[in-house]
This record gives structure tokens, sequence and C-alpha cells, in this order.
């Protein structure tokens, strides 16, 4: 009875440990608990006794053994089932691993320079100086490269300009645009006094780029400046940097002729950017990229370039006349060094030839007496009223002139001062 009275008093609800497992669970540990209490509900079942039928156990164990068969087979597939998408979840998410995430979004001046990067690299080409040598054994004249530099466009006529050093020696010139063909180049002119050259190419006006020209007479240091080139043979490399000094004055590499008013950047600028642009943040050119101050060769941080102003008009001569007319003097002139030994400062005459500006306006050279004792010749210290102390002042004064103008030179001669008008020529190559 005390069996019986426990098996009648049997709570409609499972007891605590035969309760389903909480929604946390996994399904495997769901099923597997269902499973363990149906099979004692069936033990149950069997031992409870019935008031309209006799107590028959067997019939009732194979009932349980029946569901129990099923509830085996229903777990397996169950499981098999939870397998198959925990593989699938897993391919997933492995897959997912391999899903290249975009990039986060740019600032805008991130985007500005890249858009100036964009805008302005069709218009950069890519300079190779060919040079002619002859094979020792076949005695063959083969074109080998000596150099490369960089250049941009300047019209749709072709133009294209660079630095004159670029293409000094060259005795064939190859322009690279930026869709990679390539075009044999012609020498229009150059000023190497400037460092300055035009070329031209034969390539179809749609190719041609010409670069957006700006202004350099108002730009300030600080401001932001980017540097288009082919340094080290690496077509189209962006370097940014900032204005750090104007108004310097640099050397032609040429001949030495002093060239003013030049932009100084700490823009990476290294061999092969030489010719390319120096742009404002607006896109426009503001200079050529031409020299930099460096013990080793590379970049320093101190990079020089042609300011625009001056480079339009000695541009604008050679595309129109083949050559740039400017005015000189007629005389050779002693180093200031050699100036300053003596005490004095202006520019010692050396040569005034008889046919040359300065000997038809009768300025004195410097000579030897017939005892092989040195005569000082004229020494200058004005021109226009312009005080000149070496040689850099002398060619900055003229660099304003024109051809033809006459121009009043004060001179010390011996003991005195003369002023002398003297009527200013062209080059006698530039005649």
């Amino acid at each position: 009875m005390a069996a019986h009275s426990f098996f009648s008093t049997y709570p409609p609800t499972l007891p605590h440990r035969f309760r389903p497992p909480n929604s946390t669970l996994s399904i495997h540990s769901r099923t597997a608990f269902a499973h363990r209490n149906l099979h004692t509900a069936c033990i149950v079942a069997s031992l409870r006794p019935s008031a309209h039928r006799t107590y028959s156990p067997a019939p009732e164990s194979d009932h349980c053994s029946v569901l129990t068969k099923f509830l085996d087979s229903f777990v397996v597939l169950i499981t098999s089932v939870a397998l198959s998408v925990s593989v699938f979840v897993t391919d997933v998410d492995s897959a997912a691993a391999f899903v290249v995430t975009p990039s986060r979004k740019l600032q805008t001046d991130e985007l500005a320079t890249v858009r100036l990067f964009q805008e302005n690299t069709p218009s950069v080409v890519y300079i190779t100086n060919l040079a002619s040598r002859q094979d020792a054994f076949t005695l063959d004249v083969l074109e080998v490269p000596q150099g490369s530099g960089s250049g941009f466009v300047w019209d749709k006529k072709g133009h294209v300009v660079t630095n004159y050093h670029v293409i000094r020696g060259a005795s064939d010139l190859r322009i690279t645009l930026a869709d990679q063909s390539t075009y044999d180049a012609k020498v229009v002119g150059f000023d190497q006094d400037k460092d300055v050259a035009v070329l031209r190419i034969d390539a179809p006006k749609d190719k041609l780029r010409p670069i957006p020209v700006g202004v350099s007479a108002d730009l300030l240091v600080g401001q932001k400046v980017y540097a288009i080139g082919n340094p080290f043979g690496l077509d189209h490399t962006l370097t940014t940097g900032v204005i750090s000094g104007l108004r310097r004055e640099i050397s032609s590499a040429a001949t030495g002729r002093p060239i003013q008013d030049v932009i100084q950047t700490d823009a990476a600028i290294n061999p092969g950017n030489s010719g390319g642009p120096l742009l404002d943040s607006s896109g426009n050119l503001i200079g050529i990229n031409t020299a930099i101050y460096s013990p080793s060769g590379a970049s320093s941080g101190v990079g020089f370039s042609i300011p625009v102003d001056t480079v339009g008009g000695i541009v604008d001569q050679l595309v129109q006349f083949g050559k740039v007319t400017r005015p000189i003097l007629g005389i050779k002139f002693a180093p200031d060094q050699s100036v300053e030994q003596l005490g004095v400062s202006g520019v010692l005459v050396l040569d005034a030839p008889p046919n040359g500006p300065a000997g038809k306006a009768g300025l004195k050279s410097t000579k030897r007496d017939t005892y092989g004792r040195l005569i000082l010749g004229d020494i200058i210290t004005f021109v226009n009223g312009k005080k000149v102390v070496n040689g850099s002042d002398l060619y900055r004064i003229l660099d304003q002139c024109k051809v033809g103008e006459t121009v009043t030179v004060e001179v010390l001669r011996g003991d005195h001062v003369e002023k002398i008008p003297v009527v200013l020529e062209p080059k006698p190559d530039e005649s």
C-alpha cells in the first residue's frame, strides 16, 4: 500500500529532478533529458494498478520499449540535424573571416590630396635621356639611357616643359605619358641660365592635358605644396610638404648664373624629380622642381623650385622664338673672392672685348704693363643707381633690363668714379 500510495499521489508535474532543462541548455541536453523522463514515466505506468484490468506488466513493458526505440531514433535524427547546423555555421564564420572589410572613410584633407593627385597626374610626363654610344668591338652606334627626369604638359600643341639639365647632352629624347604611351621628343629651345627647356611631341590632343598654371608672386611660407615626379625611375610619385622659404638664390647647373626668387620646400625631391611640377593646394603650378641641397644626393628636406612667374616668360619666348633674348654687358669679371682680397666691393672687369657693349662704351679691362705689373680694370659699383657688390647683383639687375636698353654703369677707375652709358646687347649666339 505504501508503494501504491506513492504512485497514486504522483503529481501532474514532474519533480524538480525530472523537469526539462532551461532554454539556455543545448538541444542535446534537452533531448537526452526528455528521453530519460519518458523512460521513467513508462516504468511508473507499468507499476501503477488499474481498476479496469488485471495487472499485466509485459504489455506495458513492450509498449515502453517501442517508445524507447522511437525516442532513440528521434534523438539520433535531432543530433544529426544539430551537427549539420553547427558545421554550416562554422563554415559561414570561417568564410566571413576572409571577407575584406571596406576601408575607413578618408578625412577631408586626405580626399583633397587624392583628388589633386588624380587630376594632375595626366599632366606629368616621364622623360628619358638617350645618348649615342659606339660599341668598342662591333663599332655599332647604340642609344643607351644616360638619365631620366620629369616634365609636364604646357599646352595642347604638345609642348612639354622640364629642366635643361634633364636633357643636356642627349642625342634623343623620349617622353612617356600617364597612359604609358611613348613619343619621340624634339627640343624647341632652352635657357641654360635659368635651367628651363621646352620639348615638343606629336601626340593626339585628347591625350594631352595641360597643367593649370598658377601665380608665385603671392606665395607664403608655411602653405602646403605638392610635388609630382619620377624619383629614381618610379613614375608618378607624390610627395607633400610646405613652403619653407622664399626668394632664395641658387646657381644654374649649366652656366653658374644665379637664379633668383627660388622657392624652398621640404617636400621630398630626389633625383628624377627634376623638371616636375610643384603645385599648391588648388592643384595649380607654382614652380619647377630643379635642385636639392644634400651632401648625399638624396632628399634632405631642402629642395628648390624655379617660380612659375619666371618660367612663364621664358617658356613663352622659347615657344615663339626658340630662344631667350637676354641682355648682357659683354664682359668677363673676376671671382668675387679676388675682389674681396683687394678690399673693395663691386665687379672687377677682367676683359671687355672692343666689339662688345662694354668695350664700345669704353670700359677698361685688367692688364699687365711692360714690367708684368697688374693694372686693375674698372670696378663696377652701381648700375642704374643700384648697388653692385658681386656678380650675382650684376646678373640680377641685368635680368630686369631688355635688349637695346641703355643703362648707366658707375665704375671705380683708379682713385676716381666715372659714369658710363652702355647699350645692352643680346648674346652673340642669340642674335
